[in-house]
């Protein structure tokens, strides 16, 4: 038996599979984004704790016998963030989140600071990364920065509370802007553009290496015998890859959680940074992979149905499904967090353009769903630039429950969606997989297959033709808004 734990924004997922591959239980318990000012988005590791210890004792209430003969842990997370501990592993301030936009200024500080961060990360410096985010700390609380002994992505912060160590891997540390990410090492050079050492990073394992052991007393209460292994494990979208079965050259899914992601997957390191690709380490040893990732996909949807009072996301794609709305020219851009590929943009803002005395809840609902397609059909185009060519989509995250969502981004991407039967399990399950490696050692193509397909959306051509006038108005928008967006930005002070 293995347990899967994803630390995700809006949530931690807990997983339990058996030797079959099956999944016996699951379970999850909410957090909350805290935004004190604009731009702003930060988390209490305290609250992943909490929320920890809440979805495994309930897989544990649930499973007692399952539990009990766990063999492994493996651990993904959202990426990016920056936890900072004093030289007693306290944690110092709240964890600056991977949708922050804070450190704008900060980012071209760092390119100046470290010519060769592109060569070197395979990405361009922007505000979610974790390094320009300790030159912001550094700048505006120095007396924390002076006392920061060692900074933790969330993830590893979850595994130092299990197992006492600090160590992360590779497809997480990837998206540091520290790591030499052809050379699966942290960079010397960029560590110290931004005032640190590797004595501040934790030890680097492979996502299928063990990471650790997990603590007797943290065992215990969960109901597990013996001491599992703790697998190095992954970044949300690497573990969410093998998951999906996304580790041959050239596969690749879509993730439709709080972000939206393209990820495809390589077998060597192919950085393009212009277009705002990312280049990272897969959670594997020796592949790499590349994506586009918007910074609000399903939250745009959750912004939507809180501020329209719809009573939740699924009432409002009911809402939506059920009225099929013409919304004409009704226009949404989902920057609601900044924007990465292509625009790599943290003062873009979002919009609903287009609103008329008769435009309904559900029509703003509609144009949300097409927003985010949009957006990630921009992120495909920067893919393909660099050379990527995509057949099917595999989906996973929450988003990947709507059918009607699959047909507008089936038709916006021009490309067909396949849905494996657990695809809202993501990046737990494939978090699952890499404690099974840790343990077994087995090759990872034995493992980590692709899931079974429940249903396959292709793209309509007549719903795409449908959409084409809202695309061209959705692409102009960017252009024309751009310098209002930034001096909106001003005026709150950012």
């Amino acid at each position: 038996m293995f347990l899967g734990i994803d630390l995700g924004t809006s949530g931690v997922k807990a997983v339990l599979v058996d030797g079959e591959q099956r999944v016996v239980g699951q379970a999850t318990a909410p957090l909350t984004v805290h935004r004190p000012h604009p731009l702003w988005s930060e988390q209490d590791p305290a609250d992943w704790w909490a929320a920890t210890n809440a979805a495994v004792t309930a897989l544990r209430d649930a499973h007692p016998a399952a539990m009990a003969g766990v063999r492994g842990v493996g651990l993904s997370g959202q990426m990016h963030g920056a936890t900072l501990l004093d030289g007693r592993d306290r944690v110092l301030r709240p964890c600056i989140l991977w949708n922050d936009g804070r450190s704008g200024a900060e980012c071209a500080e760092l390119e100046m600071l470290a010519p060769d961060l592109r060569a070197v990360t395979g990405n361009p410096a922007m505000p979610g990364f974790t390094a320009p985010k300790l030159l912001w700390v550094a700048r505006h609380e120095p007396e924390i920065f002076a006392a920061t002994r060692r900074v933790l992505l969330p993830k590893d912060w979850l595994r130092l509370r299990m197992t006492g160590e600090a160590v992360s891997e590779m497809s997480d540390s990837a998206g540091t802007l520290w790591l030499d990410v052809g050379r699966r090492a942290w960079s010397g050079a960029m560590l110290e553009a931004t005032g640190l050492s590797e004595a501040h990073m934790p030890a680097l394992v492979e996502g299928s290496d063990p990471g650790g052991t997990l603590l007797p007393e943290v065992a215990a209460a969960w109901g597990i015998a013996g001491r599992p292994v703790v697998a190095g494990g992954g970044g949300d979208n690497a573990a969410g890859a093998v998951g999906a079965g996304v580790v041959a050259p050239g596969t690749a899914f879509l993730s439709l959680g709080t972000s939206g992601v393209l990820f495809v997957s390589d077998d060597g390191f192919h950085p393009n940074p212009a277009q705002g690709v990312h280049a990272f380490c897969h959670a594997l040893p020796g592949r790499w992979h590349r994506m586009s990732v918007i910074l609000s996909a399903a939250a745009s949807l959750t912004f939507a149905a809180a501020v329209t009072g719809a009573g939740g996301e699924a009432a409002l794609l009911e809402e939506v499904e059920r009225e099929d709305p013409d919304i004409g020219g009704l226009v949404f851009l989902p920057y609601l967090s900044g924007e990465r590929t292509p625009h790599n943009d943290p003062q873009a803002k979002g919009v609903w353009f287009g609103m008329t005395h008769a435009t309904t809840r559900a029509a703003l609902g509609r144009a949300v769903l097409e927003g985010v397609a949009f957006a990630l059909a921009d992120g495909k185009e920067a893919l393909e630039e660099a050379g990527t060519r995509f057949g099917t989509l595999r989906v996973i995250g929450g988003g990947a429950r709507s059918a009607l969502w699959g047909r507008i981004l089936a038709a916006a991407l021009d490309a067909p969606l396949a849905y494996p039967a657990a695809a809202e399990v993501g990046p737990a399950f494939g978090a699952a997989r890499l404690a099974r490696l840790a343990v077994t050692g087995e090759e990872p193509e034995a493992v980590c297959t692709p899931l079974p397909v429940s249903r396959v959306i292709e793209p309509d051509p007549e719903l795409a033709a449908a959409m084409a006038h809202r695309r061209r108005l959705y692409r102009g928008l960017y252009g024309a808004l751009k310098d209002s967006f930034a001096m909106a930005g001003e005026g709150l002070g950012t």
